[in-house]
C-alpha cells in the first residue's frame, strides 16, 4: 500500500545513455598523406634543398661553372672550396652549376615520356579490343623489348646537334612504354564504370572521356608515372654525359664525371672531382624515389601508416 511519500531516486538506478558517435572524420588532403610518410618528407626535402640551390646558383657559386682560367689542380681551400680540375675550372661551382641541368632534364624529361604514355595507354587501353588498340599495344610491345640504353646511345650518336633538347627527346621517346602498359591496364577497369557510362550516353567524345572523365581519377597513378619517369631521365642523361654523349657545351653531374674520368682522377688520387658529382647524383636520385614512396599511398590505402 503507497504511504503516499516521495522516495528518493537513486542516480546509481538509471540507464546509463550510450555515449554518442562521433562524426566520421573527413579524409586526409592528398599533400598531407604524401607528407605524413617519412620517407616521403625526407625525399621532399632533400628536392627542395636540390631545387633552392639550382634556383640560387648565381648567388651560391662563387664563380661562373663554365670558367677555366684558374690554377690547375689547386686542393680545397677558402677560395676552392673544393679545388679545382685538370682545365683549371672550380669544382664547387661546376657541381652548383650541375644541378640546373639535372633537374631540367628529369623535369622535361619526365613530361615527354609522361605525356607519350598517357596519351597511348589510355587510348589504348579505352579502345581494348580494337583495330587501334592492336595497334598501339603492338608498339608498345616492340618498345618494351628494345634495349634502351644501346637505342639512346645509337640516337644520340648519330644526332648532328648536341644539346638539352635532343637528351630530352631521347629520353622521352625510350622510357614511355612500361608506363602506358600500366596506364592501360588501369583504364580498362574504370571504361565500365558508371560515370564513363553516362558520358557516352550523353553523347560526349572519346576525347572528352578519356582525357577528362577517367584520367582524373587516375591522378595519383600519372602523378608515380612522372616521378618515376623524372627520375629515370635524370639517370640516363648522367649516363650519356658519362660516355661522353652529353652537351660539352653545359655543365652537368654526368659530364663532370666523364672529364673525370678522361683525366685519370682515380689513378691520380684526385677522388674529391668523382665522389662529389656522384654523391650528388645519387642523393637526387634517392630523393625522387622516397618520394613516390609517397605519391604511393594515394592510390594504395593499404600502405598508408597510421
Amino acid at each position: 500500500m503507497s504511504t503516499g511519500v516521495v522516495q528518493p531516486i537513486d542516480r546509481a538506478d538509471l540507464p546509463v545513455e550510450a555515449p554518442l558517435e562521433e562524426a566520421p572524420t573527413t579524409p586526409p588532403r592528398w599533400y598531407a598523406l604524401v607528407w605524413g610518410n617519412r620517407k616521403a618528407r625526407v625525399g621532399i626535402v632533400l628536392l627542395g634543398f636540390f631545387v633552392l640551390v639550382a634556383v640560387l646558383a648565381p648567388v651560391i657559386a662563387p664563380y661562373d661553372g663554365a670558367r677555366t682560367d684558374f690554377e690547375a689542380l689547386l686542393p680545397p681551400s677558402s677560395a676552392h672550396p673544393l679545388g679545382t680540375t685538370t682545365q683549371g675550372g672550380d669544382i664547387f661551382s661546376q657541381l652548383v652549376y650541375g644541378s640546373r641541368t639535372s633537374l631540367l632534364v628529369g623535369l622535361f624529361g619526365g613530361l615527354f615520356a609522361t605525356a607519350i604514355a598517357l596519351v597511348v595507354g589510355l587510348v589504348s587501353g579505352y579502345k581494348e579490343g580494337t583495330v587501334v588498340d592492336d595497334l598501339l599495344s603492338f608498339v608498345t610491345n616492340v618498345a618494351l623489348v628494345v634495349p634502351v640504353l644501346p637505342l639512346m646511345i645509337v640516337l644520340v650518336a648519330y644526332s648532328d646537334v648536341r644539346g638539352l633538347p635532343l637528351l630530352v627527346f631521347v629520353i622521352g621517346i625510350t622510357s614511355w612504354a612500361g608506363h602506358a602498359r600500366a596506364k592501360r591496364s588501369q583504364i580498362i577497369t574504370l571504361r565500365n564504370r558508371d560515370f564513363v557510362t553516362a558520358a557516352k550516353f550523353s553523347g560526349e567524345s572519346t576525347f572528352r572521356i578519356v582525357f577528362r572523365e577517367i584520367m582524373p581519377s587516375m591522378t595519383s597513378l600519372v602523378a608515380a608515372g612522372f616521378v618515376g619517369a623524372a627520375t629515370g631521365a635524370i639517370g640516363a642523361e648522367a649516363g650519356l654525359s658519362f660516355l661522353g654523349l652529353g652537351d660539352p657545351s653545359s655543365i652537368s653531374w654526368g659530364t663532370m664525371l666523364y672529364q673525370a674520368n678522361a683525366q685519370g682522377t682515380v689513378a691520380q688520387g684526385l677522388w674529391i672531382w668523382v665522389l662529389v658529382p656522384g654523391l650528388t647524383l645519387a642523393l637526387l636520385i634517392t630523393s625522387l624515389t622516397f618520394i613516390n614512396f609517397g605519391v604511393d599511398l594515394l592510390s594504395n590505402p593499404h600502405l598508408r601508416e597510421e
